[in-house]
């Protein structure tokens, strides 16, 4: 019995040190310590139709006037990314990130935001005729602003572009 009160402290600190000692093997990662895929990249005015970029990361991107169409963004994470005047047709944006983005102008028809999180993002002047905002979160004013110009159907999802931003 002298023994099992030892040997009970002896796994007692074996198993502390063990876990403070060995990293875990799910640990985040801040926002601020993720690198760049794409970070202040001139993407202006070039012809990216019918690419795939899913679960890329952009920073300070500027695709102004460029074409993106049919463009996958698939689990994509934005900062700070401008697409004024860009053609988005039935660009793909499910389950994007998108922080502080300019769509003023663009050509959204068709596109697809399915469960995006859209935030601190501007809309001015962009055509959404057809874009599906399924489960999408936008800021409250956003919502408000897009559901005054919302109309049309996707064809690629058959969602009404007014319920899915619950236009009412």
């Amino acid at each position: 019995m002298k023994y099992g009160k030892y040997f009970l402290h002896l796994a007692a600190f074996l198993l502390a040190l063990t876990i403070l000692v060995l990293p875990l093997p799910a640990q985040a990662q801040s926002a601020a310590t993720i690198k760049a895929d794409y970070e202040n990249e001139p993407k202006s005015a070039q012809d990216f139709s019918d690419k795939d970029l899913s679960y890329k990361v952009f920073s300070n991107v500027n695709f102004q006037s460029a074409n993106l169409s049919n463009f996958k963004f698939i689990g994509a994470n934005f900062t700070k990314v401008d697409f004024t005047n860009a053609n988005l047709h039935g660009a793909n944006f499910t389950s994007a990130y998108i922080n502080i983005g300019s769509f003023k102008g663009a050509d959204l028809t068709d596109a697809v935001f399915e469960d995006a999180l859209i935030l601190k993002s501007k809309f001015k002047g962009a055509d959404i005729t057809g874009a599906d905002f399924t489960l999408a979160i936008l800021d409250y004013n956003q919502d408000q602003k897009l559901c005054k110009k919302a109309s049309g159907t996707n064809p690629i999802t058959g969602v009404d572009t007014r319920d899915s931003l619950f236009c009412y």
